[in-house]
C-alpha cells in the first residue's frame, strides 16, 4: 500500500473510534494518518470533531482552519471552527463562519437557525457594550423580601432569618422529588450567600483541627444526583466535616439550580466550615451558552440569574488548605513571579468577569502539560504549564502541591508534576456520555491526601443541557 492508502485507513480507524466514542484513540488515528499525508483537509476536520468532544477548543479551531487551508470549501471544517470559536466566546468569528456555510449551502436550515441565533448574541453583547455606565444596579434593588408571601399550600419547610438544618434536609428531598423553593428563598439565600462570599477573603486560608476533616470536590456540572452520592458515601457537611467546592458547580448538567442553591445553603448554615471557589463556568459568558442561564429562567426567573451572577462576581478565586495545598480552578500562571501574596492581594470585587487575559483568567482556564515550560491553550483561552513551572511555584510559595479542577480525568483524579499537581473532578459520566468515574479527596489534621472515586448513579429522564440554547448546544453535541 502507499502512504496516501495507509493514510486512507487510519482515517478509517479514527472513524471507528469516533463511532464507540473513544475520542483519543480517534485523534491517534488522525495523528498517524496526517503524518502519512499532510495534505488532506478531512484528516484535520474529523481531528478537530474529536477534540471539539474533549473541550480542546484551541486544538480543534487549528485543525478546522487547516483543513478549510487545504479545501476553502470544506463546510463541516468551516462548521466545527463556528462551534469552536463559540465556545470560547468569539462569538464574531464564530458569526463569521457560521455566515462562510450559509452561503455554500443557503438552503440548510439548521445552519441558518445557527448563525441567526449567534447574531442575536452578537447584537446583544454590542447593546451592553454601548449602554455601558459602570457598574448596573443590583437585581436585588427594589426587591422587598418582607413583603413577599410564601402561600399557605407550600408544603416544604419555612425559612426565618436564619439557615436551619432542616430547611436543608427538606430542600435535598425537594429536589429529589422534582420540586423547587419558593421564589423568596431563593432570593434569600442567594443575597445572603453573596454578603458572605464577598466578605471573605480572595483566597480563604483554612487549617483542619484534630478531630476534624475536609473534602476537596472538583467540577459537579449540574450533575445533583452525583453530588448527593458523594455526600452519602462521604458524610455530609457539618461543624467537623469541612468542604470545598473547587468551581463549576453550573452549567452542563440540568440541575445547576438545585446545586448552586444547595451549595450557597451549606455555606450559610456553616459558615466557616464550608467553602466555594470560582470556576470558569461561574461566569457569565459561560452560562448564556451552557445552560444555567436558561436553567434559572425556566425554573425561577430572569431576576434569579442576574442574582446569581452577582453571587458568581463575589466567589473567592482560590483557598489555602493548611499554608500546604493551594486549591484553585484552573491552574497556574504565565509569570514565574507570581505568588501568593499577589493572589491575596487581587482584588476580584473590580473586575466582575475574568475576561481573556490577566491573573483572574489565569486562576480559572489554565492547565498542566506534560512538558516543560508553557504553552498554548488546548482550550483558546488561557495556556498550559509544565512541571518545571509547577515545581517553582510551590517551591517559591513553601507548598506541597496545587490541587486543581477544570478537566474530566477518567479515574477522578489524577497526581502530575512529580505529585504537585492534583486534578480532582467530581462529575463522574460527564454529561452523561463520557464513562469516566468521580472523585473527592479527603485531608485529615496530618494533611496527607487520601483519594476517593466513585461512579454516577442513576438520575431521572433529562438530558443535559436541556435549558441552553437548543440550536447552538446541539452543534456543540454534534
Amino acid at each position: 500500500m502507499s502512504a496516501a492508502e495507509d493514510a486512507v485507513a487510519m482515517k478509517n480507524k479514527g472513524n471507528a473510534a469516533i463511532a464507540k466514542k473513544d475520542w483519543r484513540e480517534a485523534i491517534d488515528c488522525y495523528d498517524k494518518a496526517i503524518e502519512l499525508d499532510p495534505t488532506v483537509a478531512v484528516f484535520y476536520s474529523n481531528r478537530a470533531h474529536s477534540h471539539i468532544k474533549l473541550e480542546e477548543f484551541g486544538l480543534a479551531i487549528a485543525d478546522a482552519s487547516k483543513a478549510i487551508e487545504l479545501d476553502p470549501k470544506y463546510i463541516k471544517a468551516y462548521y466545527r471552527r463556528a462551534v469552536s470559536y463559540l465556545a470560547v466566546m468569539k462569538y464574531a468569528d464564530a458569526l463569521k463562519d457560521f455566515r462562510a456555510v450559509c452561503r455554500q449551502v443557503p438552503h440548510d436550515k439548521d445552519a441558518r437557525l445557527k448563525m441567526q441565533e449567534c447574531e442575536k448574541i452578537v447584537r446583544k453583547i454590542s447593546f451592553m457594550k454601548a449602554i455601558e455606565v459602570g457598574d448596573p444596579p443590583s437585581a436585588a434593588e427594589g426587591l422587598d423580601l418582607n413583603s413577599m408571601v410564601v402561600e399557605l399550600d407550600y408544603d416544604g419547610v419555612r425559612l426565618g432569618n436564619e439557615m436551619t438544618k432542616e430547611f436543608v434536609e427538606d430542600m435535598i428531598q425537594r429536589f429529589k422529588d422534582g420540586k423547587k423553593l419558593h421564589r423568596k428563598y431563593v432570593y434569600q439565600i442567594i443575597i445572603k450567600a453573596k454578603e458572605v462570599f464577598y466578605n471573605e477573603p480572595t483566597m480563604p486560608e483554612v487549617t483542619i483541627e484534630q478531630g476534624k476533616k475536609m473534602t476537596v470536590c472538583g467540577d459537579t456540572h449540574g450533575q445533583y444526583f452525583d453530588l448527593l452520592e458523594i455526600f452519602n458515601r462521604n458524610g455530609y457537611p457539618s461543624e467537623t466535616h469541612a468542604y470545598l467546592f473547587n468551581g463549576d458547580f453550573v452549567d452542563r448538567g440540568s440541575w445547576s439550580t438545585e446545586i448552586a442553591l444547595l451549595l450557597y445553603s451549606y455555606k450559610l448554615l456553616y459558615p466557616t466550615n464550608f467553602f466555594l471557589n470560582r470556576g470558569n463556568h461561574e461566569t457569565d459568558d459561560m452560562n448564556r451558552v451552557y445552560g444555567f442561564e436558561g436553567e434559572c429562567k425556566a425554573k425561577y426567573n430572569e431576576r434569579t440569574f442576574k442574582l446569581f451572577s452577582e453571587s458568581f462576581s463575589a466567589l473567592p478565586l482560590a483557598t489555602l488548605i493548611g499554608a500546604k495545598y493551594l486549591v484553585l480552578h484552573g491552574g497556574l500562571f504565565s509569570d514565574d513571579e507570581i505568588t501568593l501574596d499577589d493572589v491575596r492581594a487581587l482584588d476580584r470585587h473590580k473586575q466582575r468577569q475574568p475576561g481573556q487575559e490577566g491573573l483572574m483568567m489565569e486562576m480559572l482556564w489554565t492547565d498542566p502539560q506534560t512538558m516543560p515550560g508553557r504553552g498554548p491553550s488546548k482550550r483558546g483561552v488561557g495556556l498550559q504549564f509544565g512541571p518545571d513551572v509547577t515545581k517553582r511555584f510551590c517551591e517559591r510559595n513553601g507548598l506541597e502541591a496545587i490541587i486543581r479542577s477544570h478537566e474530566v480525568r477518567m479515574e477522578g483524579y489524577e497526581v502530575e508534576h512529580d505529585g504537585r499537581c492534583i486534578t480532582v473532578f467530581s462529575a463522574p459520566n460527564y454529561v452523561d456520555t463520557s464513562g469516566n468515574k468521580g472523585a473527592y479527596i479527603n485531608i485529615g489534621p496530618d494533611y496527607k491526601l487520601q483519594h476517593n472515586v466513585f461512579d454516577a448513579v442513576p438520575h431521572p429522564n433529562i438530558k443535559p443541557m436541556a435549558y441552553a440554547q437548543n440550536s447552538l448546544m446541539s452543534s456543540m453535541m454534534m
